[in-house]
């Protein structure tokens, strides 16, 4: 064919593994020799697109199961240990104490289940420092535990734009203030 070459491609993964398992089925590929087998196998791998490795990963699961088909995809799944309550309650208990490191936080929340019986800390009782810093990173703890306050810059940026006069500034009411002279160009002379 002049150096083209011809490619056979599935259209889904179900329809290969049918296809598969109904190739193994005509060819009778339990009863075949080793050989046979071989070239079975290649003649799959060429008109399917897969790899021999996955070829054989499927002849495989025919010959435990009877059939080939595609495994439904399970991802991996850790139960979740700390509810959104105990992150609540963490959030809470950082606001208290001005969010100390993780290992006094964590001291804190021994003690309130361990020696003050609180049930409500029983979970955050025994996590750990690492996982501590774990729930600190979460949205919904961030939310909860962010505390807002005014700079200092900014509420002297504030008094500066209200006409009041802020420590340090020399504003409009700058000659008001006790001890204080006039800067240049206020219109009033010290003389």
């Amino acid at each position: 064919m002049n150096g083209h070459q011809v490619r056979f491609v599935g259209e889904g993964k179900e329809k290969i593994y049918a296809w598969v398992e109904k190739v193994l089925v005509e060819q009778e590929y339990a009863a075949q020799g080793k050989k046979r087998r071989g070239v079975v196998r290649a003649y799959l791998a060429k008109l399917t697109g897969k790899s021999l490795p996955q070829i054989t990963r499927l002849i495989r699961k025919y010959a435990k199961t009877g059939q080939v088909r595609a495994t439904a995809y399970r991802r991996r799944w850790f139960g979740k240990v700390y509810t959104d309550g105990d992150v609540a309650l963490l959030a809470k208990v950082d606001r208290a104490h001005a969010r100390l490191s993780g290992p006094a936080t964590r001291r804190i929340l021994e003690r309130e289940y361990g020696e003050y019986g609180q049930a409500q800390y029983a979970r955050l009782g025994e996590i750990s420092v690492a996982h501590l810093y774990n729930l600190r990173q979460r949205p919904d703890y961030r939310k909860q535990a962010a505390s807002y306050r005014c700079c200092r810059r900014s509420l002297a940026r504030h008094r500066r734009q209200r006409g009041g006069a802020s420590r340090g500034s020399r504003g409009k009411n700058a000659a008001a203030l006790p001890g204080a002279t006039p800067g240049p160009g206020t219109g009033t002379s010290p003389l």
